[in-house]
């Protein structure tokens, strides 16, 4: 089955395809279709369905659309739906000009942000209070995703994938993912999200749980190529 992916992002592209190696996963571009939705949405699930009802008027297709970011426990959940606009603690939800931070920009400055804040409350308090689930570095990443198949029917899953941010800049590690993960530390492995193998990331990844329960739900409603159209 075909699937739009409404997304520009071909980290994101390559990554679906692994997890759905049965379907064919299209985004937009891929057919020279314009699409540049506005996310206005508070929540991770609310933005994933602005892109994904977008998408579908567009193409009257299955289509699947995920909104995911990395939430730091000592930053209150912070950067949360404004990930991929973080511009530091001045820019917390984007730059006023709309222009995005270079990725090793974000990451140098999350990393210094959340050691600001750990300075500013002693770690050993925060781990009595019993908030954090991996210490006071504690964080996860969260990822909602919408498959909708006509104008009133779709699927949602909302996943995570648990673990805590490296000390410093200089301990960030790996070459594979994108995104925030040479940062994002994964307990079982003792290793970056970065550093795992493509198979090992979406065994455990918020977004290949997701994608998994999406698409049990796809394959016990016995979908075909022609639904929603």
């Amino acid at each position: 089955m075909k699937i739009y992916l409404a997304t520009g992002n071909l980290n994101k592209k390559r990554e679906m395809q692994e997890i759905f190696p049965q379907h064919t996963i299209v985004i937009p571009k891929d057919e020279g279709i314009s699409f540049d939705p506005s996310e206005t949405g508070t929540t991770f699930y609310e933005n994933s369905l602005i892109k994904a009802h977008a998408l579908w008027h567009l193409v009257h297709a299955p289509v699947i659309a995920d909104d995911s970011g990395i939430c730091v426990d000592a930053l209150g959940g912070a950067p949360g739906i404004y990930s991929s606009r973080y511009g530091g603690p001045e820019h917390p939800r984007g730059r006023a000009d709309g222009n995005k931070t270079p990725q090793e920009t974000q990451n140098r400055m999350l990393i210094e942000q959340l050691n600001t804040a750990l300075e500013q409350r002693a770690a050993c308090e925060m781990e009595a209070d019993g908030i954090f689930r991996n210490g006071p570095r504690s964080c996860h990443y969260t990822c909602a995703m919408v498959c909708v198949l006509g104008p009133d029917r779709l699927f949602v899953a909302q996943e995570t994938m648990e673990g805590s941010l490296v000390n410093t800049i200089a301990e960030a590690r790996g070459t594979g993912g994108f995104g925030y993960d040479p940062l994002f530390v994964v307990p079982q492995y003792g290793k970056t999200a970065a550093e795992l193998t493509p198979a090992q990331k979406n065994a455990i990844s918020h977004r290949g749980k997701a994608s998994r329960s999406i698409q049990r739900l796809i394959e016990s409603a016995h979908l075909d190529a022609n639904i929603g159209l």
